[in-house]
């Protein structure tokens, strides 16, 4: 198994949309990269921690490769908004790929050169080592199959993309 937690605005959006991709073994929505230890959803909309909200993502890397993990990922997402997603904004919507494996960061800053070539404007998905990350409140997590009718910034088209594109 291998790891990567990736920021895409509100995690229950992507944590779902993320554990819909063949070879994703599990999801957890966290908060990452930011100046304090443990903060809650509170502290992390309200008192400036740093975090954003994260994906957590486990995935067999024999059935599922980065790259095609971040190419998907990059259809969830505006890669080119600064700190905000959909209706959503502030540093804790940003958008990130973060990682633990140093042998991880080639491939996704090649990601990202490629991802570039279909945008005027520079990509704002930050690429760093991951500092830190705590597991978001109970209620955050499978937010959306427990909340079908919840908020999410991605669209029920990018949903339906994506089913298409696993069919092919």
């Amino acid at each position: 198994m291998k790891q990567i937690y990736l920021a895409g605005g509100c995690f229950w959006g992507v944590e779902k949309y993320i554990a819909m991709i063949p070879g994703v073994v599990k999801t957890e929505a966290g908060y990452a990269n930011g100046r304090t230890a443990n903060p809650s959803y509170e502290d992390v909309c309200r008192r400036d921690t740093g975090h954003a909200e994260t994906v957590k993502v486990d995935y067999d890397p024999v059935r599922l490769e980065l790259s095609r993990l971040l190419d998907l990922f990059y259809e969830a997402i505006d890669p080119v908004s600064v700190n905000r997603q959909g209706h959503d904004a502030g540093t804790q919507y940003r958008t990130g790929v973060y990682y633990t494996d140093e042998g991880d960061r080639p491939v996704i800053l090649a990601s990202i050169a490629s991802l570039g070539t279909r945008y005027d404007k520079p990509i704002a998905v930050e690429v760093l080592p991951l500092k830190n990350y705590c597991t978001a409140e109970e209620y955050h997590q499978k937010y959306l199959d427990k909340n079908p009718g919840g908020y999410c910034h991605i669209g029920p088209g990018t949903f339906e993309r994506l089913r298409r594109a696993l069919e092919q």
